[in-house]
């Protein structure tokens, strides 16, 4: 099963991101420094050249599998119960209020 070849401005446009972004992307992940949303990613990739100088493309799949840890995920409301004041005070023992004439 063949996958499509992107090049490194299909892929930006893929992601969202300027291909400046995804060059600096593709250089942290080859140190392992890339992190999206916190967790450390490598990106695969292919380069041609005599030396690894030539063109760079990326699989569709990778890009979708970035595009998914780039997802936001949605978080569950926490329901918290209503704030009540209290109606003693703890170390105060005489009733509160304006004093009686």
């Amino acid at each position: 099963m063949s996958d499509e070849l992107l090049t490194a401005a299909e892929a930006a446009h893929r992601l969202g991101i300027m291909v400046t972004t995804l060059y600096d992307w593709l250089g942290r992940s080859r140190i392992g420094e890339l992190e999206i949303r916190g967790r450390r990613v490598t990106i695969n990739y292919l380069q041609a050249g005599p030396k690894g100088q030539g063109r760079i493309r990326i699989e569709s799949a990778e890009i979708d599998r970035l595009r998914d840890l780039m997802r936001v995920p949605t978080l569950p409301v926490v329901r918290r119960a209503p704030r009540t004041t209290p109606t003693t005070w703890p170390g105060i023992t005489v009733p509160l209020g304006r004093p009686q004439r």
